[in-house]
């Protein structure tokens, strides 16, 4: 009987010290209340051990200490070698976040498992699209304590970017169009101006020009799906050639995609799909690069 007792004593102790915990308990951490598009939370200052089931480039572009990241985010070539010893986790693993002992969560407001992540530590939700990709950095600022960081780098980005798009306008001509392509084994899709893949930079920052066709149909929803026979109809003075380096595609053999303006003359830019899916201040400034490059000839299309 005393050995049931004493059990039943430790396993309520487990119990009331993972309460404890719950909720993201502050101990001796400073604590601030964050505005989230939900309400306020209550955020560690300066968190030290987030998880980010989203946004996580946002985080690691300003120095944030992650202990778990999304899938996504653990594949991009972009990011591997500053994610070495960082766990990839998913809303469908809440046991695996909780090992990890997050002080801050940070989630989509499609996240799975919200009130059982809310109950490990403070978590912070956002809605994709919701925020420009400039807003969007600024408020990851905001949350991890880095906003001043944050607002420095959107400022010089801008202006960065600004300046390389009045050279590569005055070097391809004003009027020239970009259009942005990425396939899948089933359909082809041209991207607007807010739909990563360097878009932002692109349309955005540099003020470059889409086709008329692009406008119509990809502006509003961010994408549009469509046939290579209509290709021409989308296809811009210059085309972006968003691919996935260990795919092939046979869209690439067709005598329509052969016989675009931007193709046969050596107009198209390839980027790394897998190294071009965010739109965090690593992402941008590296696709900026690789255009600012690609329009001026300063080096092979990528």
């Amino acid at each position: 009987m005393k050995k049931t007792v004493v059990a039943l004593i430790a396993i309520f102790a487990l119990f009331v010290s993972a309460c404890g915990q719950a909720g993201g308990d502050s101990g001796d951490k400073e604590m601030v209340t964050y505005e989230s598009e939900t309400g306020p939370v209550q955020v560690p200052k300066n968190p030290e051990r987030i998880v980010a089931l989203t946004n996580a480039p946002n985080v690691l572009s300003l120095g944030g200490t992650l202990v778990g990241v999304d899938q996504w985010t653990n594949m991009n070539p972009l990011f591997q070698d500053m994610l070495e010893g960082v766990a990839e986790v998913s809303d469908q693993n809440v046991e695996k976040i909780l090992e990890l002992e997050p002080d801050l969560i940070i989630a989509g407001d499609y996240t799975a498992n919200q009130d059982k992540l809310r109950a490990i530590a403070p978590t912070v939700t956002y809605t994709w699209g919701r925020l420009d990709y400039i807003a969007q950095q600024i408020e990851i600022g905001k949350l991890i304590c880095k906003e001043q960081q944050a607002r420095e780098w959107a400022d010089d980005f801008l202006k960065r970017a600004r300046e390389a798009g009045e050279k590569v306008r005055q070097a391809i001509g004003e009027d020239t169009t970009v259009s942005v392509f990425e396939s899948d084994t089933k359909q082809i899709y041209v991207f607007g101006s807010n739909w990563a893949r360097g878009t932002e930079v692109l349309y955005q920052a540099m003020g470059l020009k889409m086709p008329k066709k692009v406008e119509e149909d990809a502006l509003g929803p961010g994408y549009h799906a469509l046939s290579v026979e209509v290709l021409p109809e989308y296809a811009g003075d210059w085309i972006v050639l968003s691919k996935d380096p260990d795919v092939e595609y046979d869209f690439l053999n067709t005598e329509t995609w052969k016989n675009l303006p931007a193709v046969k003359n050596n107009r198209v830019i390839e980027i790394n799909m897998k190294a071009s899916t965010y739109s965090d201040p690593i992402t941008l400034d590296y696709l900026l690069d690789i255009y600012t490059k690609a329009f001026l000839g300063e080096n092979d299309s990528q």
